[in-house]
């Protein structure tokens, strides 16, 4: 059957890249279909002519029909036989066919074609169209991109794009490739590439990936990477490349269907040759054949292949990647999760939320000396210090203090900055508790060894974090939390989120220890660990099963985790998860099936109490049956408020300019332009505090929004230093944080 049955290995791999490109769109595409329904149409005329008493032309149509039915498998089991030296299901339905011949049975083995190519070519069919399910998302590029080259704008295909081409997109108008802002603000569309409901706000210096939809001013983009190379390209070979990694349930059907054959040929030759010796030979050699055809593992090979390349091409289509069979099952059996703190939970953009001042300093000189440190570390804490400070000056012999903070000179001055423990709050010990309760990681600062503040800054939970541990405890799943902040914040944010156990002021490898220590409390149900890839790279390598944050952004992400969000929506973890259950459910119960249909008609065959055409008949509805299970697990359940990537997308076709050349000239070079698209999530104000939410919590209750206003957003990074920061313990690895996440 296909390529998993009649072929192999070698010729597996081109078969199934032709089949990426050249695939059958429809059933009637199908050249195995073609061979059924020809061969089925000669053997009904065969039958209305052998009813009308012409005996010699209903054996002439019969023939035929054998002909045609045997044509759709009987060359390429030929060919793998004698060049591959590969016994598979084909050369098994070729003997059989043969045999039957040879005994005059000709209906039986017209029949034995005319199934046998039709299950052949169904198979074909769905693998192709879900594997086609996921190219799908390369059909979110436009044909064409409009580049500003020379002054002037013109058409250029996708694969024509050169590294710095600026691309002008318009509103409704699809992003060619990856690129960077340059000019203009808007809001983009990624819910087909994501599956993020909401809008993102994006402005200079944003990144747009491969398929984003501009739902709002024009903006010109700066192409940093060619369309074959873009997020969009490398996620869809990513993942056909891991569709080809096989899972345990995969390498047990393997197990089970290599030795088969050679075992079922051997079965029907032992029948044979006892039968000969001990009673009729024509009949225990018709019973032979029978067995032949009634034990042949067609439906074991496909049963799971085919369940992973469906359920694998769903949650590329719902927002997640996952590599390959092994993954999905280990997907399937996660009964806890471990999330990291920074970057998973929250959302990785803290700013400062409050200064606190000893000594005689201002709120303006801490933040002053804190940003002159930071501004060499590329900590996100370090980026929101930073964007508070109105100045940031120069500072020298600046060393990061692995797990601690910063020293350095500033004006003349020594400063360090770090956590608490690393530098004594003295008479801010009471204000620092309390901003720890209240979430906050505080830095504290000295100049000359005399403290003179505090910086609390605050990275606020995602919105969706409650509702996805909710989700989570209802599939069963036990949650943790892992961070290197200090243990308050941790747990205020972890009360916030509805999670118990809180695991704080975590190491890399101490992350590590804990998912080991997860494993092997968690009995027979993996542990999967939800990460950045980044610093959490040691923890995603031991869990169970490692899934990275925001997969569209991060390389690393992709290339260390078994399975990767493409969003930032966490709420498609519980998702992903609920799909893979009933994805190796779906395993299950086709190796069950197909091991309880060889296990029933063997005996039925060998006794004789079915014949050819009706164990052929069983044998194939059997297998039709298996594959429509397997294609169950191609159902994409999208996120509340989204809509799954269709199979077959239509491109988009480029909108025209809604103002003309000069006002659009005006629109490019004004960033400030307000999107017409719906204003999102961040952009809100945090509620009153009448409503009983602090700012950013994701609590149950409902919050009320008077008037909704534009939030400055913090950057996420500053731009790498010219010169690495010393490390005091070259053994550690840091980047100079000041709170060890």
């Amino acid at each position: 059957m296909g390529a998993e049955c009649c072929a192999p290995a070698e010729a597996d791999a081109t078969a199934g890249a032709e089949e990426h490109e050249q695939g059958p769109q429809r059933l009637w595409h199908v050249r195995e279909l073609r061979f059924a329904v020809a061969a089925g149409a000669l053997l009904l005329a065969g039958r209305l002519t052998g009813r009308a008493g012409a005996e010699v032309p209903q054996t002439v149509l019969e023939l035929a029909a054998v002909a045609v039915g045997a044509a759709a498998f009987v060359p390429a089991a030929v060919r793998n036989l004698f060049k591959h030296r590969h016994v598979g299901v084909g050369t098994l339905m070729t003997i059989a066919a043969i045999g039957a011949v040879a005994l005059g049975q000709f209906f039986e083995a017209a029949m034995l074609g005319v199934l046998f190519s039709v299950a052949e070519g169904l198979e074909h069919y769905a693998v192709v169209r879900t594997r086609q399910g996921l190219r799908a998302l390369l059909d979110l590029v436009p044909d064409t991109a409009s580049v500003l080259r020379d002054g002037r704008e013109v058409q250029l295909a996708p694969d024509a794009l050169a590294l710095g081409d600026v691309m002008l997109l318009r509103p409704g108008q699809r992003a060619a490739t990856d690129g960077v802002i340059r000019s203009g603000r808007t809001s983009l569309d990624l819910s087909a590439i994501t599956g993020e409901s909401m809008p993102v706000e994006a402005g200079p210096t944003d990144a747009v990936h491969a398929g984003a939809i501009n739902g709002g001013g024009a903006i010109e983009v700066e192409v940093t990477a060619p369309a074959k190379d873009s997020s969009l390209a490398r996620i869809v070979h990513i993942v056909e490349e891991a569709q080809e990694r096989k899972g345990a349930g995969q390498r047990l059907a393997d197990r089970l269907a290599k030795p088969l054959v050679p075992g079922i040929v051997a079965l029907a030759g032992l029948i044979a040759a006892l039968g000969a010796i001990l009673g009729d030979p024509l009949l225990w050699l018709e019973r032979a054949l029978v067995v032949l055809v009634a034990a042949s593992p067609c439906a074991l090979a496909i049963a799971v292949p085919l369940t992973v390349v469906a359920a694998v091409g769903a949650a590329g289509r719902t927002g997640a990647l996952v590599k390959g069979g092994l993954a999905l099952e280990q997907l399937g059996t996660v009964r806890t999760v471990a999330l990291d703190k920074t970057g998973t939970l929250t959302r990785n953009e803290p700013r400062v939320i409050d200064t606190l001042t000893a000594n005689g300093a201002t709120d303006t000189q801490v933040l002053r000396l804190a940003a002159a440190l930071e501004a060499r570390s590329e900590h996100p804490l370090a980026a929101a210090i930073t964007a508070a400070a109105d100045e940031v000056p120069e500072a020298a012999e600046v060393t990061a203090v692995v797990g601690h903070g910063l020293r350095g000179d500033v004006d003349g001055t020594r400063v360090r900055l770090g956590r608490p423990g690393f530098i004594e709050p003295g008479g801010l010990a009471a204000e620092v508790a309390r901003l720890q309760g209240e979430g906050a990681t505080v830095v504290l600062v000295e100049r000359d060894d005399v403290l003179i503040g505090a910086i609390a800054v605050r990275d606020e939970l995602r919105p969706e974090a409650a509702e996805t541990v909710r989700e989570l405890r209802r599939l069963g799943v036990e949650v943790a939390m892992l961070t290197g902040d200090n243990a308050r914040t941790a747990q205020a944010l972890a009360t916030a989120a509805g999670i118990d156990d809180v695991r704080a002021d975590l190491r890399p490898e101490d992350k590590a220890g804990i998912v080991t220590e997860l494993r092997a409390r968690g009995g027979r149900g993996g542990v999967a660990m939800v990460g950045d890839g980044i610093n959490d790279a040691p923890a995603l390598a031991t869990a169970d099963v490692g899934i990275a944050m925001g997969a569209m952004g991060t390389d690393v992400a992709i290339e260390t985790a078994d399975a990767a969000l493409m969003g930032e929506d966490l709420r498609h973890l519980p998702l992903l998860l609920r799909h893979s259950r009933r994805a190796r459910s779906l395993m299950l119960q086709n190796i069950g099936m197909s091991l309880a249909i060889i296990t029933v008609l063997i005996p039925l065959a060998a006794f004789g109490v079915l014949g050819l055409a009706t164990v052929v008949f069983i044998h194939e509805l059997a297998e039709v049956v298996v594959i429509a299970n397997a294609l169950r697990a191609a159902k994409a359940t999208p996120l509340p408020g989204t809509t799954a990537l269709a199979t077959t997308v239509r491109r988009t076709a480029p909108a025209e300019p809604s103002v003309q050349p000069a006002a659009l000239s005006t629109l490019l070079i004004a960033p400030g332009t307000k999107p017409a698209a719906e204003t999102p999530r961040e952009a809100l104000a945090v509620p009153e505090p009448a409503t009983g939410c602090c700012a950013g919590c994701a609590t149950d209750q409902p919050a009320h929004v008077e008037q909704p206003t534009l939030v400055k957003t913090v950057p996420a990074q500053n731009p790498r230093p010219a010169n690495p920061l010393p490390v005091v313990n070259p053994a550690l690895r840091g980047d100079g944080c000041c709170d060890g996440q």
